[in-house]
């Protein structure tokens, strides 16, 4: 019996996946299944019985993450206890041209999962509880809806210097936008019944809060992203793979005397958690006075650059918000933390 797991690799689309699996160095395809119910069964009971041949006692899901489409998968096969790993997409691309892949299509990425799986065995993740995901989710769309608000907005604008525009546009613009409105209200309004529900995530809330630079419009967001991260490493992350796992990590680029370019940020994490911590970094650093804008003064006073010094005002937020989050007490600038930067 092998004590291993057997990795499965999944490559996900809205409509269906497909899957493969890897028990020595040669992966195998196991097919093609329906996105849903049935399919997840099938893929379930096809993989189990697939690892029962090979002498594996325990799976692990090897998925990339495809714009949501793979969580009830995912929700799904935590249910089975497997094993689940959501490894960063372009690792997994970068690791797949290194072993000489060049080609792309969906058997092939499933195969290639799998394989990276074997190869690299990446830790698996807990599931993020059903209250943190289901704020995540909420944030998401409260998000969607003010980047097509501002877009209307901008439009209603663009309108008004239009002396030829149809008066059926404006109207037009006009009731969209009042729509969008109500649906922000009624996604806060949810936001704000959640945390009701959930003292405890709402007292994270208020310690996360009192971080330098953190404010309404971070606070939640960030929250999400260390509760992703608790789970993605069992609690047992650190603040340099925090960092990296944003994508603040810094990236050298340089071989001999020959290419150099300027250090920059991997951007390798998540996008989304990045930006909303970049700006926290602006508006926090315009502070007059604290220990953000004291550390960012200090960057400037040594020579950075004014975007470089905010990246590391960014990065600092993060890493000052997983000391608050870990110990579960409000912000002190007086206490130690560890700064990868």
């Amino acid at each position: 019996m092998n004590n291993n797991p057997l990795y499965v690799g999944v490559d996900m689309s809205k409509s269906h996946f497909d899957a493969a699996i890897c028990p020595e160095r040669e992966p195998i395809s196991l097919g093609k299944y329906a996105n849903d119910q049935a399919g997840w069964t099938q893929f379930v009971k096809e993989a189990t019985a697939a690892a029962k041949k090979q002498g594996y006692q325990a799976i692990h899901l090897v998925v990339e993450p495809t714009g949501g489409y793979q969580l009830p998968l995912v929700a799904f096969v935590f249910d089975h206890e497997w094993q689940v790993s959501l490894p960063n997409p372009k690792r997994v691309r970068d690791w797949g041209k290194g072993m000489g892949t060049r080609a792309k299509n969906d058997p092939l990425d499933s195969r290639i999962l799998a394989q990276f799986g074997m190869a690299c065995r990446p830790e698996p993740e807990n599931q993020l509880p059903e209250a943190v995901a289901s704020l995540d989710s909420l944030l998401r769309r409260q998000e969607d809806l003010q980047k097509m608000w501002r877009s209307e907005k901008n439009r209603a604008e663009a309108l008004d210097y239009k002396t030829s525009a149809s008066p059926a546009v404006k109207e037009s613009v006009e009731r969209l936008i009042a729509w969008l409105e109500k649906e922000l209200a009624e996604v806060e309004a949810a936001i704000k019944e959640l945390l009701n529900k959930h003292p405890d995530l709402k007292q994270e809330a208020r310690l996360l809060e009192t971080v330098a630079g953190v404010g309404d419009k971070t606070v939640l967001p960030l929250l999400v992203f260390l509760h992703r991260w608790q789970a993605r490493t069992a609690g047992q992350g650190t603040a340099k793979g925090l960092v990296a796992f944003a994508g603040l990590d810094p990236q050298e680029n340089s071989s001999g005397s020959s290419v150099w370019r300027p250090p920059t940020i991997s951007k390798m994490g998540c996008r989304f958690t990045r930006h909303k911590l970049f700006m926290a970094a602006k508006g926090g650093v315009k502070a007059r006075s604290g220990p953000l804008r004291s550390f960012y003064d200090r960057l400037r006073g040594r020579g950075k650059a004014y975007r470089l010094a905010l990246i590391a005002a960014a990065r600092k937020i993060l890493v000052w918000a997983f000391a608050v989050f870990s110990r579960k007490t409000p912000f002190d600038p007086s206490l130690p933390v560890h700064n990868p930067a």
